[in-house]
């Protein structure tokens, strides 16, 4: 059997403050398979960000271990993309300038940049507005900027902190629509953090349930369903998953 792409065993992370120690996550364990994607849902604050920064190597865990192709997690490294909830893009640089930017800050080759950038404007449906700067943009526009700088390095490993909960529902509907293509078209391993139940299961292969903190993994749900489009919301199939979830993490 291939060797996971993410190994987690075990995982505990506890901050210290002026009130005492607080636990994050408890005791989590979970494999990634290459070409995976991922949901982690839970009740707010059980720890689901701290899951992902340390998964991007912006946190240590306190114990256990975080496996990147078998090799431990210490720090940021290629091979991971990150995308956030707020985009943290560049308002005097371009949108193209703004895709460019690892690029520049790792000494790349700028000039297959430039062709990898254009391609991934092109993928994000962005191509048109690649002269235009950040604050011209809708935030949708503005998320898929952020993804097509995340995938700029070709990452294995994409990560996703409810890269759209602060879209309006329309706008999120249609981001999940295209993530859902473009994971599909690129093959990416992904993990998306997300307190909203239809997008877990309208975006992923597995779906992780976390505890309230700190975070234990209550369920990991397979989601046996064909690639979904936008009216597989309204299925029966559909809505039973919806509820499965829900009951867990009621539960």
């Amino acid at each position: 059997m291939p060797e996971p792409l993410i190994t987690v065993r075990r995982l505990r992370k506890t901050y210290g403050s002026g009130a005492g120690e607080i636990q994050a996550i408890g005791d989590v364990s979970f494999d990634l398979s290459v070409g995976e994607f991922l949901a982690v849902v839970g009740p707010s604050g059980c720890g689901k960000t701290t899951l992902l920064r340390i998964l991007a190597g912006l946190a240590r865990p306190s114990a256990g271990a975080a496996l990147f192709q078998g090799t431990p997690i210490t720090g940021p490294r290629d091979g991971i993309g990150v995308v956030f909830q707020e985009p943290i893009l560049l308002p005097w640089r371009t949108v193209h300038q703004n895709v460019l930017l690892p690029v520049e800050l790792l000494g790349l080759d700028l000039e297959a940049g430039l062709l990898r950038a254009e391609g991934l404007l092109d993928l994000v449906g962005l191509a048109e507005f690649r002269d235009r700067y950040i604050w011209e943009l809708s935030g949708g526009m503005q998320q898929r900027v952020a993804l097509a700088r995340a995938l700029m390095n070709e990452p294995l490993l994409l990560l996703m902190d409810e890269p759209f909960g602060a879209l309006d529902a329309m706008t999120r509907e249609q981001m999940n629509v295209e993530l859902q293509q473009i994971c599909r078209r690129t093959g990416k391993s992904t993990v998306f953090i997300t307190h909203n139940l239809l997008e877990a299961v309208f975006l992923a292969d597995r779906v992780l349930v976390l505890t309230p903190r700190p975070a234990r993994v209550r369920a990991d749900v397979r989601i046996d369903l064909p690639p979904r489009s936008a009216g597989s919301v309204h299925t029966p199939e559909f809505g039973a998953y919806v509820r499965t979830l829900d009951g867990y993490i009621k539960g």
